[in-house]
């Protein structure tokens, strides 16, 4: 028979299974999206997200006049180092998701 304490933790089970993030997807936005901030987005990240949003656009305006490349090499550079700062961040975006569920 099972108790209410075995019921709760299989509901948080649950829970987290269905909210945890996974490396594929953060690696499938981080490459095909990733100059947009798609991957930051996902793991929760949205401050640092919106920045890179917003320093492309700005970059893709600023093309224009030519001085939107450097803003460009700025953004590869952030989005070729989040690649390997992508492991530590879903990880922290999971034991978010454990702390918030206890």
């Amino acid at each position: 028979m099972q108790t209410p304490n075995d019921i709760n933790a299989a509901q948080q089970m649950m829970r987290y299974d269905a909210n945890k993030k996974t490396a594929l997807i953060a690696y499938l936005l981080w490459f095909f999206a990733g100059y947009l901030g798609a991957h930051r987005f996902y793991l929760g990240r949205i401050v640092s997200g919106l920045i890179m949003l917003v320093l492309f656009i700005l970059s893709c305006v600023g093309m224009l006049i030519l001085v939107g490349f450097i803003g460009l090499a700025v953004i590869g550079l952030w989005w070729l180092i989040d690649g390997f700062l992508i492991p530590g961040m879903i990880s922290d975006a999971n034991n978010k998701l454990i702390n918030s569920l206890r």
